[in-house]
């Protein structure tokens, strides 16, 4: 004999179950998990959430994730990373896992809500991201993530850098049920072909019974299992009564289906590729949505990956948040023998020195330690020019080093750092909603109320005015509900300031808010505060000037300067070899080997050929090295 489990709602056979008395009723369990949640919710009266769960199902809450450990959720790295601190409170954002429906939401909310220390929660029901605002000398993260899990949810910390991999999982969800609309409406529009000739050519009873058949086979899965989707909405809108956008995509196919079935054994015409039709091109339009979502979740992954995830770290008993700029001997510049260690840029401190190699970025805020170092901070300024630093000077998380290693000491954690702060700029925007969304979603509310009344009122007109018979009213009524399901204005909505914060971020463009895309389509003044921040970020040699007899450069000297080039990253090195390539002298490009090649930071580069010595830099280098420099 089957029962199902009073919590998780799934079906055993009845000697599996467990079979408790809680108050006056025997309740079944499937396991202790499930028990001891039930019994939770029930002491804490929140018995409501099994009227809102309704038919759906959960997973069995399995008390496996009970004995792992939660001790790094109360870790200094962890703490560091993930939680914000404002005045007396801390702010941290979870991602909450097997939440199936609003009512999963209902309870997580209820239940964080009355724990003692949470002082706020929210939960988006989009993305399943939880924003809980608490007191840390009440509750500490892991008592937050063990109240999770005791009600048979699960939760980890919310991480852009980890958001691809859910991305992605629910992409492949929608794309298997795509995949499987698209192959049932291919075949089912074969069918609906020899239906329609055999209409005009005439058809036997028998052979159209199979043909319906064939449609009702193909239509089935679409309904059930790509539809599955609409169907949650619906039954969730149906439960809260907010009608919604899925039940009018459920309403008319399923109205569709039904009405096809009835027809098949009344010799009617069927509507089975409808049915099909319906479910899959929606279902698509859907697909889309998540895809646009992944491509801004990958616009911000970008943003994050520019990021090392660990550092080098000067190991000395010096390095301590106590530690003056001034008080650090003989660690300026880069030497071999001292002892750098990589550790992750979590652990790092303020008053770590640091180490940063020549094309590697840079992870946190600090001052320049080194006499000096060039930096390219077009991430973060759209200045393509590389900047000269100094000791003492600023550096700026992101930034790109060049030619030369140098050594910082750092000033701000991770989480405080420049860049740090542009990605939570990046990710609020993207979770902020326009106006124009918050209108659409108030629209939405009654549009589906309002389509599905005038359906009715449609049904009513031609049953009882025209008199026309049942099927064909049914039929009109199906096509006003069909007709508005598709509708963009709660799909296209969202999705379209989604993508355009997705694609101004690829550009290099940020906004701090959605509602900015609305307001910058009224503006008729751009007004830029500096120049240069609006080219390429690429320089380029305009003119060059020769100061020899043959006003031009020979094959050896061409062909040393390309190899002095090649070996060099600075932005200028790179526009001359480019122009070098593009100029008639193309078979100086065999390159010259160099016996050495210097770098001199913030100069230029020296090399030595055969006994000569050959400079590529500025005029501060030519000075030094006693160059005459004509009038």
């Amino acid at each position: 004999m089957k029962h199902i489990c009073d919590h998780c709602h799934l079906e055993f056979d009845e000697k599996v179950l467990l079979k408790t008395k809680i108050g006056k009723e025997e309740k079944y369990f499937c396991c202790k998990g499930c028990e001891g949640v039930y019994k939770l919710l029930n002491s804490e009266g929140l018995e409501d959430f099994y009227n809102k769960l309704g038919n759906n199902t959960l997973e069995p809450a399995t008390q496996t994730l009970e004995n792992e450990s939660l001790e790094s959720f109360d870790s200094a790295p962890f703490f560091e990373r993930y939680v914000s601190v404002k005045e007396d409170l801390c702010k941290i954002s979870l991602i909450l896992e097997r939440i199936h429906c609003v009512a999963c939401v209902w309870l997580n909310e209820k239940i964080l809500a009355q724990t003692s220390g949470i002082v706020k929660v929210n939960i988006n029901y989009t993305n399943n991201k939880a924003t809980i605002l608490y007191n840390p000398k009440e509750i500490k993260i892991s008592q937050i993530i063990q109240t999770i899990r005791q009600i048979g949810y699960n939760a980890h910390a919310y991480d852009p850098r980890l958001q691809e991999a859910y991305a992605n999982k629910e992409k492949r969800d929608y794309y298997i049920k795509m995949v499987v609309g698209i192959f049932c409406v291919m075949n089912i529009m074969w069918i609906a072909v020899a239906q329609y000739a055999g209409y005009f050519s005439g058809i036997s009873q028998d052979m159209r019974n199979i043909l319906n058949f064939a449609g009702f086979a193909l239509s089935t899965p679409v309904l059930f299992f790509s539809g599955i989707i609409f169907w949650r909405g619906a039954l969730s809108a149906l439960k809260f009564k907010t009608p919604n956008m899925d039940l009018l995509v459920i309403s008319g196919a399923s109205l569709a289906y039904l009405y096809s079935i009835y027809a098949s054994f009344k010799g009617g015409e069927t509507y089975f590729e409808s049915v099909a039709m319906i479910i899959t091109f929606v279902l698509i339009g859907k697909f889309l949505e998540v895809r646009g979502k992944k491509s801004a979740v990958d616009s911000l992954d970008k943003l994050n990956a520019q990021m090392p995830l660990s550092v080098r770290v000067l190991q000395t008993p010096q390095n301590t948040e106590s530690t003056k700029i001034r008080d650090i001997k003989n660690i300026g510049d880069s030497n071999p023998t001292q002892d750098f260690q990589e550790i992750a840029i979590e652990s790092v401190r303020i008053g770590d020195i640091v180490q940063v190699r020549p094309g590697e970025r840079v992870a946190l805020d600090g001052v320049l330690l080194s006499a000096e170092a060039l930096c390219d901070e077009s991430a973060m300024s759209g200045e393509s020019l590389p900047q000269i630093k100094s000791a003492g000077d600023c550096i700026y998380s992101g930034s790109l080093a060049l030619n030369c290693p140098f050594n910082y000491q750092v000033s701000k954690v991770f989480k405080d750092s420049l860049m740090m702060k542009i990605v939570a700029l990046v990710e609020n925007s993207l979770n902020a909603r326009p106006k124009i969304q918050e209108v659409a979603n108030r629209i939405s509310r009654y549009f589906s109320l309002v389509i599905l009344s005038l359906a009715f009122g449609t049904f009513l007109v031609w049953e009882s005015l025209l008199n026309a018979p049942f099927e064909r009213s049914l039929m009109v009524m199906i096509s006003v509900i069909i007709i508005a399901c598709p509708c963009a204005l709660a799909l296209a909505t969202p999705i379209a300031s989604l993508i355009g914060l997705g694609e101004a971020l690829k550009h290099r463009i940020l906004f701090k808010e959605a509602r900015f895309l609305e307001t910058i389509a009224k503006a008729d003044t751009l007004v830029l505060d500096k120049t240069g921040t609006l080219t390429k970020g690429q320089l380029k040699v305009l003119n060059v000037r020769y100061f020899n007899a043959q006003n031009a450069l020979d094959s050896k000297d061409c062909g040393i300067l390309y190899s002095m080039l090649t070996q060099n990253a600075h932005p200028i090195s790179k526009a001359v070899l480019e122009f070098i390539g593009q100029t008639k002298q193309t078979s100086a490009q065999a390159k010259i080997p160099l016996d050495s090649m210097l770098q001199i930071n913030a100069r230029g580069i020296k090399a030595e050929v055969q006994g000569d010595t050959y400079l590529g830099g500025n005029l501060a280098l030519l000075q030094e090295h006693n160059v005459e420099i004509p009038s």
